[in-house]
């Protein structure tokens, strides 16, 4: 099985993609680049057999609502929108809502943080893939919504600190850290890279949680909550200890 991680960025020079291979028990790194183009990203998606990309794969349901209606000139006095628990359901994702639930981590808004500019990209590569034939259901597709420090963190693995270029060491131990953990995971020529940058680090974590994905092993939508996870996106977080991944 071949895995692809994509730490998506809204520019390619910071968007870093990861393929990783699974065979006779073992996790290879085979390539990680940065500087990913649409089309890199695309080619990496197609030649997988699933793929995960940290990026929101929609909006919430409450803010494109709330948008589409200002844009009308319809007005409405429903929401108490001058505190932050009013515009809660319009900066938060059902998905980002239970991720903070169940882990005590925030994912940053697409509606409300500099996020959004990724989410537009992505929303971009999600129709270039479609385009392709690739499945691109937002809770079942061949591709899904990841989200790195969610899975480190259901790892047992550091989550916090690494993402800086001036937490080179804290990128080391955390690298370290995941090697500990999984042994059986081949960085080769790929290591000082994933120490250099968090992009190309999130991109391996990526592909890990794609594989966990694949196997079923990830956080799944009631059927309540998957009518409104297919519009606003699903976060796949690991259900197995990073071991069961071989």
């Amino acid at each position: 099985m071949q895995t692809v991680g994509v730490d998506l960025a809204a520019e390619p020079a910071k968007t870093a993609v990861a393929t990783v291979v699974w065979e006779g028990g073992t996790a290879t790194v085979r390539e990680l680049r940065l500087g990913a183009t649409d089309r890199e990203v695309v080619n990496a998606v197609t030649a997988a057999d699933r793929s995960g990309i940290d990026a929101p794969f929609g909006w919430p349901d409450a803010f494109v609502d709330f948008v589409a209606a200002h844009h009308r000139l319809e007005y409405s006095r429903e929401r108490a929108l001058s505190s932050r628990s009013g515009r809660l359901p319009l900066v938060r994702r059902l998905t980002d809502r239970i991720v903070h639930a169940e882990t005590g981590i925030v994912p940053l808004s697409v509606s409300a943080d500099l996020i959004a500019h990724v989410a537009l990209r992505c929303a971009g590569l999600l129709a270039e893939l479609e385009a392709v034939g690739v499945d691109v259901d937002r809770v079942d597709g061949a591709v899904v919504e990841v989200y790195p420090a969610a899975a480190l963190r259901g790892w047992d693995l550091p989550f916090k600190g690494y993402k800086s270029t001036k937490n080179r060491e804290v990128r080391a131990a955390s690298v370290a850290a995941l090697e500990q953990a999984l042994p059986e995971l081949d960085l080769g020529g790929f290591r000082d890279l994933c120490i250099t940058s968090d992009d190309a680090f999130d991109a391996v974590v990526a592909g890990l949680a794609a594989r966990a994905a694949a196997l079923g092993r990830t956080t799944r939508p009631d059927a309540t909550q998957r009518a409104v996870a297919v519009r606003e996106g699903w976060i796949h977080v690991p259900l197995c200890g990073i071991r069961e991944l071989l």
